[in-house]
């Protein structure tokens, strides 16, 4: 480690100042990812500032059109939260298998999608639902949130203040995970709503993506034959030492039609 500044605010506001005044500043909220960074000197920033104290940043709230999840709820409340497992039960599931259960104790659904790992499951359920990220300035759409590996469309010293997700009809997230950390080689978390079916992939590109050419199929005709073959669409995934490129396109033709077969009526 190295020498850095280390904050906690009791407000939103509060945050928002002490960000403005450090050239280089980090929110802790879980720390799951921020302090292995750090600690392989991957990120030095002068300043943390702990969200830990900040009111109203955690809980879970369920209403008849929506489950909002506040930045800094944990994956272990979420996974085990009866409300939530009435409600969208995919959410809870998803929840519990992130990780081990120290990092579920620790780490925070706000933390992960402003992280925006490639292999983070929060993104794929955030983007299939078509959440709302509710921040310190304004909500924006999930479809708008995630640019790039690493990257969302947060500005600086603004702050997720919880997650709103709509209640769809059924839902799943199946994932083919890395046997020691848990992160996702292929996950894909599947919404099927009135009028429309929506489809988010994490793990196997720079970035979460949507299957769009999948979603139009489905919606005309949801059947599992309404997919094969189709193509997934300009995204460029991922090759590396867990699978090739073409090892993740045929896991995310594999778990889209196991996740069309647990949708059916």
């Amino acid at each position: 480690m190295y020498a850095f500044r280390y904050e906690r605010p009791h407000s939103l506001a509060e945050v928002e100042t002490m960000l403005g005044q450090a050239a280089d500043a980090r929110v802790l909220a879980g720390g799951m990812s921020l302090l292995p960074a750090m600690k392989l000197r991957l990120s030095a920033p002068e300043l943390l500032v702990d969200l830990r104290a900040v009111p109203g940043l955690s809980g879970i709230r369920v209403e008849r059109d929506h489950v909002e999840i506040g930045a800094m709820t944990t994956h272990h409340d979420v996974a085990t939260s009866p409300a939530v497992a009435e409600a969208l039960p995919a959410l809870a599931s998803l929840a519990g298998g992130i990780g081990d259960v120290q990092v579920r104790y620790r780490g925070t659904a706000g933390g992960s999608i402003a992280n925006c790992d490639p292999a983070a499951d929060y993104p794929a359920a955030v983007l299939a639902l078509g959440a709302t990220i509710v921040t310190s300035r304004r909500e924006i759409a999930a479809d708008d949130f995630f640019l790039g590996m690493f990257t969302t469309a947060l500005e600086p010293g603004e702050i997720i203040v919880a997650i709103r997700f709509p209640r769809p009809r059924r839902a799943a997230y199946l994932k083919f995970a890395n046997l020691a950390s848990r992160f996702a080689i292929v996950g894909l978390f599947a919404a099927r709503f009135e009028r429309q079916v929506r489809i988010a992939v994490a793990g196997a590109a720079p970035s979460v993506f949507r299957l769009h050419a999948f979603e139009e199929a489905l919606g005309a005709r949801f059947d599992r034959a309404a997919i094969e073959g189709l193509p997934l669409g300009a995204v460029d995934l991922l090759s590396d030492l867990h699978a090739t490129a073409e090892y993740r396109e045929n896991l995310i033709r594999v778990l889209a039609g196991r996740a069309v077969e647990a949708l059916a009526d």
